[in-house]
């Protein structure tokens, strides 16, 4: 999951989404973050950030994985 937050900008109103399903994100000029779903979100980060957001995402599951993929191997 990757925290955003609503576009009227306050710091308490944000977004939980599962970066698993972002299938777009683009600029209108805000930034939307289309889901696979068909929802859509309008953000107030923008898409250079909502990117490094996902990475850093995808980053942590991997790390988790080759961790325990390396447990089971030295198991």
């Amino acid at each position: 999951m990757i925290c955003v937050h609503k576009l009227n900008k306050k710091k308490t109103d944000r977004y939980f989404l599962n970066a698993e399903f972002i299938q777009i994100v683009e600029s209108t000029p805000d930034t939307m973050i289309s889901l696979t779903t068909g929802e859509k979100y309008l953000v107030s980060e923008s898409i250079e950030e909502v990117v490094e957001k996902i990475i850093e995402y995808k980053r942590l599951i991997q790390s988790r994985f080759n961790s325990v993929n390396r447990s089971v191997n030295e198991g």
